[in-house]
């Protein structure tokens, strides 16, 4: 029995991820649906994109992700499903899926159109119920992919921002600030280690200087400390404390590692 994943910015007040669930169990009953989070900022498809992009590769093979961060919903814009050489990606085509398929070896992406796989009657504000849970569904039971509607070539991607290396040092920036406060940057585990590293520098609201240290105890409390995440990205931290509030830094602020000479 494959499993289902729901990433989406509904949060679990109101009554929208249970219905979805709903939908899956009625077509599925026997369904192993896992929720990856509910808590992406309303509309921030950024947030929706590295959530899937951190979570996705820990499934096993046949695994089908369903993301919907869909402020768009009612629009002209797309529905898709992705097949990978791994899993299945089902979402609106607005680059919420793009950074959990950077990592992914495409077989073909699909256009949603076959109303047959929808609920019907489709409303125009809740596609996560009445479309991408039932295609989920579907292709969990074993639907072929190609069923779903028209081929397509590509898929709207949110662009990954670029890190660059030179006289010494590694220019990053922020893209994701999690629940604590942690600042994870676009800066990868293979460009940096702490035997290289002599100063890492965050341009926020005020400047952030510290070093480079393999967890975040390794300085007093209170104290701004770099690391490398469980996401394998650099990430800037304050041991006990939110670096974001305490240094007012942001999705998009510079980022410098700067490496012993």
């Amino acid at each position: 029995m494959r499993i289902i994943t729901l990433t989406t910015d509904f949060g679990t007040r109101d009554w929208f991820v249970g219905t979805m669930k709903a939908v899956i169990l009625g077509i599925l009953p026997r369904a192993k649906v896992v929720d990856i989070t509910h808590e992406i900022p309303p509309g921030d498809i950024r947030a929706g994109a590295f959530a899937l992009m951190a979570s996705c590769r820990y499934f096993p093979r046949g695994t089908v992700h369903v993301a919907v961060v869909d402020p768009g919903v009612g629009s002209q814009r797309q529905a898709i499903a992705v097949q990978t050489a791994r899993r299945f990606f089902v979402g609106p085509d607005n680059g919420v899926l793009s950074w959990g398929l950077a990592l992914e070896k495409i077989k073909t992406i699909r256009l949603l159109e076959n109303r047959q796989y929808f609920l019907q009657p489709v409303s125009r504000t809740f596609h996560g119920r009445d479309v991408f849970a039932p295609v989920a569904a579907h292709l969990s039971r074993g639907l072929s992919a190609s069923r779903l509607g028209r081929e397509l070539k590509d898929f709207v991607r949110v662009p990954w921002p670029q890190t660059t290396k030179q006289r010494g040092e590694v220019q990053g920036e922020i893209v994701h600030i999690d629940r604590f406060g942690n600042a994870i940057t676009n800066i990868p585990e293979e460009m940096v280690s702490c035997e290289r590293v002599g100063l890492c520098e965050m341009l926020g609201e005020r400047k952030v200087r510290c070093a480079l240290a393999e967890f975040y105890g390794a300085v007093p409390v209170n104290r701004p400390v770099a690391v490398i995440g469980s996401s394998g990205l650099l990430e800037i931290a304050v041991n006990g404390g939110s670096a974001a509030q305490q240094f007012g830094l942001k999705i998009a602020d510079k980022v410098t590692v700067r490496m012993k000479s």
